[in-house]
């Protein structure tokens, strides 16, 4: 790979992605849409007399082969147990990652659907049987390659990283700096607390990743795939009120043990989880600036305001991590 693919996306033009296509086999009718994709760059790109393909092709150096190979053995062995997620073609020779250019790249079908409706309780109740049927067979065997979530790829690292950077206004540093030692130590403090068992996740699996069709639901994007608590994959499909939230937790958890035992404890850890969620945001797109696209998709990213109102929602999950976890009041 050269040094100019490791930096950027700056050589994936048009054509090229139409001749990477075509090197698989496929004759393209020269139609390339750019979908809504940041860390990746994603196009559907439309197939003469058939339809249209989607083209995900990776962001150099995020992940190593064996790791993005990984995810593709995971996605496959749902699919081999019946469970809808989108994973990528495979040729006849059983290859799933291929390469163009000095990129890496994978090949999808085109699937419709709509966002689930999270107030639907029905629609709760399913989701949760699909979740759990994946977490069955994510727990099955174990990622060799892909990393685990945890409070230092999660937390400590990246607030590391946002203190070098210099998107931080400086009159808001003390401030910043304050309250993160604070929200650092009761989130290691209660992750610790915590015995759970690490198991192949989505790992991302909020509702822009989960597409909904008549029949139900259909998983897609495990790029973010990693080693990780249960409770990761529902807890970013809880939102409102802590009664609301513990409604939609209620439905969730009836189909999911259908499938799979959950870990009630792991609920403790949905505050710490969204907690890493937001600082590991921040410093997901400060190491990403130097790429043209975020910029032009974040542009408040810079701006004092953001950063006031980063620091407002730190302050309120220090507040939630001091509350009572929705399991003291959750009755199976």
């Amino acid at each position: 790979m050269t040094k100019a693919l490791e930096d950027s996306y700056e050589t994936l033009t048009p054509d090229l992605i139409i001749d990477a296509v075509e090197e698989q086999g496929y004759l393209s009718d020269l139609r390339v849409l750019a979908l809504n994709s940041y860390e990746n760059r994603v196009y559907q790109v439309g197939i003469e007399e058939g339809l249209p393909l989607i083209a995900k092709f990776y962001r150099p150096c995020r992940w190593t082969d064996e790791q993005i190979l990984e995810e593709h053995e995971f996605t496959q062995q749902l699919v081999d147990n019946d469970i809808p997620v989108i994973p990528a073609i495979r040729h006849k020779q059983g290859k799933s990652l291929f390469y163009s250019a000095g990129y890496r790249f994978a090949l999808y079908e085109r699937k419709g659907g709509r966002a689930p409706e999270l107030s639907d309780h029905e629609q709760l109740y399913q989701l949760g049987r699909y979740i759990g049927r994946i977490h069955a067979t994510g727990a099955a065997s174990a990622y060799r390659h892909r990393p685990v979530i945890n409070t230092e790829a999660f937390l400590t690292a990246p607030y590391d990283y946002l203190l070098k950077s210099a998107f931080m206004p400086e009159y808001l540093m003390p401030a910043y700096t304050s309250l993160m030692e604070d929200l650092i130590e009761q989130v290691i403090t209660q992750y610790n607390c915590v015995e759970f068992s690490t198991i192949r996740l989505h790992g991302d699996c909020h509702v822009g990743n989960i597409l909904w069709k008549d029949d139900g639901p259909q998983f897609l994007d495990f790029d973010d795939s990693r080693m990780g608590p249960a409770v990761q994959d529902i807890w970013m499909l809880l939102s409102g009120t802590e009664d609301e939230q513990r409604l939609q937790l209620q439905e969730i958890l009836e189909g999911y043990e259908e499938f799979y035992e959950f870990n009630k404890a792991e609920i403790s850890l949905i505050e710490s989880l969204r907690t890493m969620r937001l600082v590991h945001y921040a410093a997901w797109i400060a190491h990403r600036w130097t790429d043209p696209a975020f910029p032009m998709a974040f542009p408040w990213f810079g701006e004092p305001r953001y950063w006031e109102q980063h620091i407002l929602e730190l302050r309120e999950q220090l507040s939630n991590l001091h509350h009572k976890p929705l399991d003291m009041r959750y009755n199976a």
